[in-house]
């Protein structure tokens, strides 16, 4: 039976990075790890639209789909993404966490979820790359006002093609509840 249709979205949540294993022709990506403490995703499409002039006018026209770009708000990233996807280190005895500027980060799949009015929608983004999250802290005065980081993730599309994937209204109970569970590459051959 189908759903309903959203009218609004909000509450983004159950943030999941999956860092990648292989690409290629065959992507894989290893089990999701959640990442607690969404607070906002403002990602913006990537691509330009071509015009060919001819005959006084647009005879012919393009538009090229480059992913996505935008930032990624958390509370606060946890040590282990930052190992996982950043390559930070543990030092053995100190137990303290290192950052080395010839680590390249690792690319990986974003899964999110958004509230809507309706039903939630389940993302997930394929060939994700991310900077570094940014340091930010603040003073306490009256209240304690929790200081958040951010990172810019740039989604490019797999050598398929395949950008994202989005849960729909229609989609089957199977795939939503293990949407976290392993990244969705869609129905077996």
């Amino acid at each position: 039976m189908a759903g309903t249709d959203n009218k609004v979205q909000f509450n983004l949540k159950n943030v999941h990075y999956a860092v990648m294993t292989a690409g290629g022709a065959a992507p894989a990506w290893e089990t999701p790890a959640a990442v607690p403490g969404a607070v906002s995703l403002s990602l913006s499409q990537q691509g330009e639209l071509t015009k060919f002039y001819a005959d006084g006018i647009v005879y012919w026209q393009s538009s090229s789909n480059n992913g996505y770009e935008g930032d990624l708000e958390m509370a606060m990233f946890p040590d282990q993404m930052l190992q996982d996807i950043w390559g930070y280190t543990i030092t053995e005895t100190g137990k303290v966490i290192k950052e080395n500027a010839f680590v390249q980060p690792k690319a990986f799949a974003l899964l999110f979820q958004i509230d809507g009015d309706a039903t939630n929608r389940l993302y997930c983004l394929y060939n994700c790359n991310a900077t570094r999250p940014g340091i930010n802290g603040a003073t306490n005065n009256e209240t304690k006002t929790p200081q958040t980081q951010s990172c810019t993730v740039s989604a490019a599309p797999l050598d398929n093609g395949d950008v994202m994937a989005k849960t729909t209204k229609d989609s089957t109970p199977e795939v939503i509840s293990g949407w976290f569970d392993s990244v969705y590459t869609g129905d077996a051959a």
